[in-house]
């Protein structure tokens, strides 16, 4: 899932020590608008496949992952020429904090208050389980340990999508200090190309073996068996891969990325959930091998006409509040069930959008980008400051909404105000 990392849109040459311009990464070097079109083709698949109107659409969450790798990956890596392989730690996990927890602490104690209010008796009882590891970002393992069986119960928890978050958070906690390590010398690309290889490798033999025929949980939701998707988009931030990519020529790129394109779809729309024939046997691994070649044909050809239609308005627009559209959607999708609406199909699907976009705006608008971009108040101990209250709330809903007992006469909860 979903979370947006791009790279500031100019930046002054930084004074290097032995670093070559081939060892920049093509990802740090410029905004490239074709992959927020890109977080918008991936969002907007999740949101059908949840609607019931897209079986291969789960696979965006699969784009999201390689994305972040490539983006993540490539900022680190420019850090790291930067400052002779040195990487602040504190200050890229302070960067990612502030990009992510605010709009999701806000999701968090909005989604508690409106289940509390409108939501059935299971929605406030795994509400109220799943918070503490939503917190912690181990949703994923929580929902592994709980054995979900995420491909027929997650109706049944309004957390249930934010596994991706908790995965690309653990991603964000241990790939630097990895790269710390590892991204040093003259070969410190070369080193980092060969880590995420071999751990991609190690990360789809995982999968291959841990693999359940009834229950896919494990291997779809497990940090290890999903780790390849970021890796190999990782590896396409390194220069061994954008050199290639150089070598490959722009007017090619154009067209082995379109050739891409088009695999990558077919792919998505033979897709049917967990059913899909060899997903967990190498298909989900090729798909984001697939997926990580075609970022590094945007990046070397941002202008070919597969670049240019993703850089248009609504792609990128999209892809930009991608990051608080995926945290809403799956609640307000719950909460919006079709005998609450009284009507399903796309109309439901179309008022769920249209909610959830609306949802996403202002969380952008009002949440993320005064947070992002340092707005007056969200500077020093003001922003800290806000940010602890935001969780201390979301900590304190937590605590003083009641879990409703089991047993006693049946009441549609549903159709009761919190205070009847």
């Amino acid at each position: 899932m979903p979370a947006q990392n791009s790279p500031p849109r100019t930046h002054r040459r930084a004074p290097t020590s032995s670093a070559t311009p081939a060892s920049t990464p093509a990802s740090a070097k410029r905004h490239i608008g074709p992959l927020d079109g890109l977080r918008g083709v991936a969002v907007a698949a999740v949101l059908l496949f949840h609607a019931g109107h897209f079986g291969g659409g789960f696979l965006g969450v699969d784009l999201f992952f390689v994305l972040s790798g490539f983006l993540i990956t490539g900022l680190l890596l420019k850090e790291t020429a930067a400052g002779n392989g040195r990487i602040n730690l504190v200050a890229f996990w302070g960067r990612r904090a502030r990009r992510l927890l605010p709009a999701l602490a806000v999701m968090v104690s909005g989604t508690l208050l409106l289940v509390w209010a409108f939501g059935s008796i299971t929605l406030i009882r795994t509400a109220l389980d799943d918070s503490p590891w939503v917190a912690a970002n181990l949703a994923n393992w929580h929902f592994i340990g709980d054995r979900m069986g995420y491909w027929k119960s997650a109706d049944t928890r309004v957390f249930s999508h934010l596994w991706s978050i908790a995965v690309e958070e653990q991603f964000y906690l241990f790939w630097p200090l990895l790269l710390v390590l590892v991204a040093r010398g003259r070969n410190a690309g070369r080193n980092v190309a060969a880590v995420a290889v071999i751990g991609a490798a190690v990360s789809l033999a995982l999968m291959i073996d841990l693999a359940d025929p009834i229950d896919s949980t494990r291997v779809y939701e497990g940090t290890d068996t999903r780790a390849f998707s970021l890796l190999l988009g990782a590896l396409m931030a390194t220069p061994p891969a954008t050199r290639a990519s150089t070598r490959l020529g722009e007017h090619l790129a154009g067209w082995f990325g379109l050739a891409l394109a088009g695999g990558i779809g077919a792919y998505w729309v033979m897709a049917d959930g967990e059913d899909s024939p060899s997903l967990f046997q190498g298909g989900m691994f090729l798909h984001a091998l697939a997926v990580a070649l075609l970022i590094l044909c945007l990046t070397r050809a941002p202008g070919s006409p597969l670049g240019r239609v993703l850089g248009s308005t609504p792609f990128r627009w999209t892809g930009l509040i991608s990051y608080s559209l995926y945290l809403w959607h799956w609640p307000i999708y719950l909460l919006l069930d079709k005998e609450r609406l009284g009507f399903s199909g796309w109309g439901r699907t179309a008022v769920i959008v249209a909610v959830s976009v609306a949802a996403a705006v202002l969380s952008k608008f009002l949440v993320e980008d005064p947070i992002r971009f340092r707005a007056r108040w969200a500077k020093g101990w003001t922003g800290a400051v806000a940010l602890l209250a935001t969780i201390a709330v979301m900590g304190g809903l937590w605590a003083v909404i009641p879990e409703p007992r089991s047993g006693g006469p049946s009441v549609d909860i549903t159709r009761l105000a919190p205070g009847e």
